[in-house]
């Protein structure tokens, strides 16, 4: 997904006295006297999203997304962030120096002001994170090191039997994250390094421009069932999607080289019409959201050939069959979130005419893989 976030940093420089000059040369200190003016910097925070992809994903998107699915799961894309947490790392006069103290502060609308010292700063900033019930899954670890900052999400309750045997359990959904992160920005006494003079609040103003990229990636996914003709009655609700980045530096924007499986909710409709044929289809939809493609900075990659991915996908669903029994169908799914690296569609298109009933219980008891849809019929036994 082609989704951005931009943070347009408005410098505001206070003068230590008043004048009647026009433009009076700028006087900045750099003692810490408690008598002494510092900068004052302004942060305009002015933010821009889109939900939009590379391909006519509403077209290939049969599910649909009604209100019930928006009472369930939320919005199908992403929700624009109003408050933001900001680290602020003071490198004195060493540009590119390593962090050894940080200050914290959270911004709340899209102004935020506070002084500088003369001498170099790099800025972390990423989006707060709300939850209906107050309860987030999304863990920032920035206590291991001050010169990144982490974020993961820990193992759920939800078996997997595939791809990943270092962990026998998937992992919850982290929250929607965007992050930023502006280095060697220099607060100067040179007036000449500013774009303007504001006569009337006798203040020079400096603009920067940093950008928040997404460093969570939205995948929707949907199973069509075709001939189906109630044969499959429903899901359990749940899903799975493998090969997953565990965890992502929020500095960089790339993701863990760890793989992961992300479980998620899902939702049976009936008679769901494809867009470009016009046949009926019931079909098992969900939205699941997670760090992307493990070692990846996906929302700075343009093509998907520069994708360096070395692990298979897979995504799983749990069926409901007429005559009471259930199956776990695990559908591979790697060139399509190959493809859709920044999120996007994922569609298994399967023909219920090629499976036999079940005759025993237990989805668990049961791991046929389905290749990814390419017009073909696939035959397993059940």
């Amino acid at each position: 997904m082609k989704n951005l976030l931009t943070l347009s940093l408005m410098a505001l420089l206070a003068l230590a006295y008043a004048s009647c000059q026009r433009e009076p040369p700028l006087h900045l200190h750099r003692g810490n006297h408690i008598e002494m003016m510092f900068p004052t910097v302004e942060l305009d925070l002015k933010v821009y999203w889109t939900y939009e992809l590379d391909y006519d994903w509403e077209a290939e998107w049969t599910y649909g997304w009604d209100e019930v699915d928006e009472e369930l799961f939320g919005s199908i894309g992403y929700h624009e962030p109003s408050v933001f947490d900001i680290r602020r790392y003071y490198l004195h006069d060493q540009p590119g120096a390593r962090h050894t103290m940080v200050e914290s502060f959270e911004v709340n609308g899209q102004i935020f002001r506070t002084e500088y010292q003369i001498g170099y700063y790099d800025f972390l900033v990423w989006n707060k994170v709300f939850t209906p019930d107050g309860v987030q899954s999304l863990i920032i670890d920035e206590e291991t090191t001050l010169d990144s900052v982490m974020a993961f999400t820990n193992m759920g309750m939800a078996r997997v039997r595939y791809q990943e045997p270092t962990y026998t359990r998937a992992f919850n959904q982290p929250e929607e994250l965007f992050a930023g992160y502006g280095k060697d920005f220099y607060v100067s006494s040179d007036i000449e390094d500013y774009d303007y003079y504001d006569p009337e609040t006798n203040i020079y103003y400096k603009k920067i421009d940093m950008e928040l990229h997404p460093v969570t990636y939205i995948y929707l996914t949907q199973v069509r069932l075709h001939n189906n003709r109630g044969r499959i009655d429903g899901i359990d609700g749940e899903a799975n999607l493998s090969g997953m980045a565990r965890a992502v530096t929020l500095n960089s924007g790339r993701s863990g080289r760890e793989a992961i499986t992300v479980h998620y909710n899902t939702r049976f409709k009936r008679d769901c019409v494809i867009r470009s044929t016009g046949e009926k289809v019931d079909v098992a939809g969900g939205r699941c959201l997670t760090f992307g493609i493990p070692n990846q900075n996906s929302s700075r990659t343009s093509r998907a050939e520069d994708v360096n991915d070395n692990v298979r996908h897979y995504m799983d669903v749990n069926f409901i069959f007429n005559n009471g029994m259930d199956s776990t169908i695990v559908f591979d799914v790697t060139d399509q979130v190959r493809k859709r690296y920044k999120g996007g569609v994922i569609t298994v298109d399967l023909d219920v005419d090629t499976i036999k009933l079940p005759t025993r219980p237990g989805g668990s008891g049961f791991d046929a893989v389905v290749k990814d849809f390419d017009e073909e019929e696939y035959e397993f036994e059940m």
